[in-house]
C-alpha cells in the first residue's frame, strides 16, 4: 500500500510539474462537461474538485485549455478543456461540418494513457477479440469498449444492405501516431475501428494541409449505420471538417444524450 501511495504521489507531482494541476474556477458549462466525462468513465474518475479532474487513485488533472495560438498547435497539445469543449452532434443528420469543426479530435493524451495504457505492452494486456462479421479484431475491454463494439455488431447484423461498408475492417488496435503528427492515435489504445476503406473519404488523401480551407465533405456511409455506433458511445470521423469517414472511436462522454435514447 505504501508503494502504491508513493507511486500515486510521484505521478501527481509529475502532472503538477507539467502544469496540469493548477486551474482557475470552472464556468457552469465547463463544469457540466467535466461531469459528463466522470459519468462516462466511472471506473477511473471520482469527480471534479475546483478546477481539477480527480481520479479514484487520487491523481488530479488540471481542467484548463491549451496555450497554443494555432489550430494545429491546440491539436498537438490540448488541455482537458479543449477536449471537453467538443459539441458532438450524436444522432443528428449527416451534414458537412463547419470549417475547423472537429468534435472529439482534440484529445488530452495523458487521460487516455492513464486509462488504457501508456505503452504497447500495457494496452495489449487488456485487449480481447471481437468477432467483426467473421473478422477477429483486437479491442480493449477497458471502459466496456469491446462489449460496446459487440453490441454494435449485433445491431448492424440486422442490416445486410450495409455489409459492404462494414467489411473488411481496416483494423482496430495498432500502437501508432496519427499520420504526419506526433499525436497518439486512439487505435493505439484499442478503442477505435476503421471500416472498409474503399467506401471511405479521408481529408489527407486529396493532399490537403491541416487547417486548410476548402476541404470537401464526401460521404457514402448510411446515417443508420453511423447512428448505431453513436448510440453505443462511438463518435464518427465523418463529423469532422478534417473528415475520416471510415473511423469510429469509443468516446461515450460525447454521445451521452444519443445513447440515452436508444
Amino acid at each position: 500500500m505504501q508503494r502504491r501511495a508513493a507511486w500515486t504521489w510521484m505521478l501527481g507531482a509529475g502532472l503538477t510539474a507539467l502544469g496540469w494541476s493548477s486551474a482557475a474556477a470552472l464556468t457552469p458549462t465547463e463544469s457540466a462537461a467535466a461531469q459528463r466525462l466522470v459519468a462516462a468513465y466511472p471506473a477511473f474518475l471520482r469527480g471534479v474538485e475546483g478546477g481539477a479532474l480527480v481520479w479514484w487513485d487520487g491523481t488530479r488533472m488540471s481542467l484548463k485549455r491549451s496555450a497554443a495560438t494555432t489550430y494545429p498547435g491546440r491539436l498537438d497539445a490540448p488541455g482537458l478543456l479543449d477536449q471537453l469543449d467538443a459539441a458532438y452532434p450524436a444522432c443528428a443528420p449527416l451534414t458537412a461540418p463547419a470549417y475547423l469543426s472537429d468534435p472529439g479530435r482534440a484529445r488530452f493524451e495523458p487521460l487516455f494513457r492513464k486509462m488504457y495504457g501508456a505503452s504497447d505492452p500495457a494496452v495489449r494486456a487488456n485487449l480481447v477479440t471481437v468477432d467483426w462479421f467473421g473478422q477477429p479484431l483486437r479491442v480493449t475491454r477497458v471502459n466496456g469498449a469491446a462489449d460496446s463494439l459487440r453490441a454494435v455488431a449485433q445491431e448492424l447484423a440486422a442490416h445486410p444492405e450495409w455489409r459492404a461498408f462494414l467489411t473488411p475492417s481496416a483494423g482496430a488496435f495498432l500502437w501508432r501516431t496519427v499520420a504526419g503528427t506526433s499525436r497518439r492515435s486512439v487505435h493505439s489504445f484499442g478503442a477505435a475501428i476503421d471500416l472498409n476503406t474503399t467506401r471511405a473519404a479521408y481529408w489527407q488523401w486529396s493532399g490537403f494541409r491541416e487547417g486548410q480551407r476548402g476541404i470537401p465533405w464526401r460521404n457514402q456511409f448510411p446515417a443508420g449505420l453511423v447512428h448505431t455506433f453513436e448510440r453505443h458511445g462511438w463518435i464518427w470521423g465523418g463529423r469532422w471538417y478534417h473528415l475520416d469517414t471510415m473511423h469510429f472511436e469509443y468516446r461515450p462522454e460525447l454521445t451521452g444524450a444519443c445513447a440515452a435514447g436508444r
